[in-house]
């Protein structure tokens, strides 16, 4: 939970000093010819840094939600731990799971202070925003905005849809 206890800028921040190249990973990582900074793994790694905890605490919910009577009847049915988990555990938090899925989306596809800091190469969409904006003005950037949002917006879009198939069940008839 510290990324949401830490301004973006501070986590990017701690982000180079655990894994840049003068931590104790970031050394080893260079002893393999290895970089953890300004590569595609690190934007990634800054993302999930990012939006993992508004995944789990939204994931959190939905598993509490679940009936624990639910799970106990499972088990007295001879469901196993695991199989409650998959077979009943999972589904009934799927709403709540698609959701998560697209918080943590969203989340991550905005990031910029982190990315900005820790993984700057490759740009993300944010921080070229950000790039064009303070070299070419305001009217630079509406195309790239554009397609920030044609790539954000579809996932919780389907999040949103598959979550309301999976509470009110499927709209087709079926004969």
């Amino acid at each position: 939970m510290i990324p949401l206890l830490t301004p973006p800028l501070a986590m990017g921040i701690l982000l180079v000093s655990a894994y840049g190249p003068y931590s104790v990973p970031g050394e080893l990582l260079g002893k393999f010819g290895w970089t953890l900074v300004n590569n595609p793994a690190a934007f990634i790694l800054a993302q999930w840094y990012g939006a993992l905890p508004y995944f789990i605490t939204t994931a959190r919910s939905a598993f509490a939600g679940v009936p624990q009577d639910i799970l106990d009847a499972g088990r007295t049915l001879g469901a196993s731990p695991w199989q409650g988990f998959w077979r009943l555990s999972v589904p009934l938090a799927a709403p709540g799971l698609a959701s998560a899925t697209a918080l943590a989306w969203v989340r991550a596809m905005g990031e910029f202070g982190i990315v900005m800091i820790f993984a700057y190469f490759p740009q993300g969409m944010p921080v070229q925003l950000y790039n064009n904006l303070q070299n070419d003005g305001v009217d630079a950037v509406y195309v790239l905005l554009w397609l920030l949002l044609l790539f954000t917006l579809p996932v919780p879009l389907l999040c949103f849809v598959a979550s309301r198939r999976v509470r009110y069940g499927s709209s087709s008839v079926e004969s």
